[in-house]
């Protein structure tokens, strides 16, 4: 049996629906459900339904031999997992903003004060740049940081911006892009390697339609800004 770990939330659909696309029945799985184990035995597997700051936990500890988990999760913990497949869903970015009109504002005196869930990627981004940044750990509601001047800008993830936009921020600058990501226990690949391997087989399978609608849409997007380039 393969124990995988799902995350909570807005991607388990999506991952339930890859592994149906795949060949493996999981019906009665939902994320509407109170369950957090599901065992399928037809097809080898045990589900767990975890947080998704758990999921790297659960498979790097070998709680679980894979799951699926946002690349942002992984950038923050640095999880020691190999990471196979990018599952092309879940797609959002790791962004920095401001309330508008003061995105180019800097604090001459003091260090930026940024709030964010994301301590790691925060400071490894910041103290690239050379910038002192003191930072602000909250768990949710980062939006409200600024507004109520607590602090001066925010590293959250974002997905379409309309939440930004309710509040008056505005991004600055993209630290990353961020998509679901299967992930796997580097113990279980040697212990487990033929059904994981073709787990990771049939998975890759599935994306191949979506893969390679989303890669020609990116080719287009750059040719077209190759253009843009040519005639400036």
């Amino acid at each position: 049996m393969l124990t995988i770990a799902l995350s909570k939330g807005k991607l388990i659909e999506s991952a339930l629906e890859l592994f149906r696309r795949a060949g493996y029945g999981v019906a009665g799985l939902s994320g509407e459900s109170r369950r957090l184990v599901f065992a399928c035995p037809d097809i080898g597997m045990t589900f767990l339904i975890v947080r998704p700051s758990d999921v790297p936990t659960y498979v790097e500890y070998g709680g679980a031999d894979a799951g699926i988990v946002g690349k942002d999760v992984l950038m923050e913990q640095d999880s020691d997992v190999y990471e196979p497949l990018d599952l092309w869903f879940g797609a959002c970015r790791i962004s920095v903003a401001a309330l508008m009109g003061e995105g180019l504002r800097d604090r001459l005196s003091s260090k930026i004060r940024i709030a964010t869930k994301y301590p790691k990627i925060t400071e490894r981004f910041f103290n690239e740049r050379g910038i002192s940044v003191e930072i602000i750990k909250l768990y949710g509601s980062i939006e409200l940081a600024p507004v109520v001047g607590l602090a001066d800008r925010i590293v959250d993830l974002v997905e379409t911006g309309s939440t930004l936009k309710a509040h008056d921020l505005v991004e600055v600058e993209v630290i990353a892009h961020s998509t679901a990501r299967f992930i796997v226990n580097r113990a279980s690949l040697r212990l487990k390697h033929e059904p994981l391997v073709e787990l990771i087989r049939r998975l890759r399978a599935a994306l191949e339609p979506r893969a390679s609608m989303l890669g020609k849409g990116r080719s287009s997007t750059t040719r077209r800004g190759k253009k843009k380039a040519a005639r400036a």
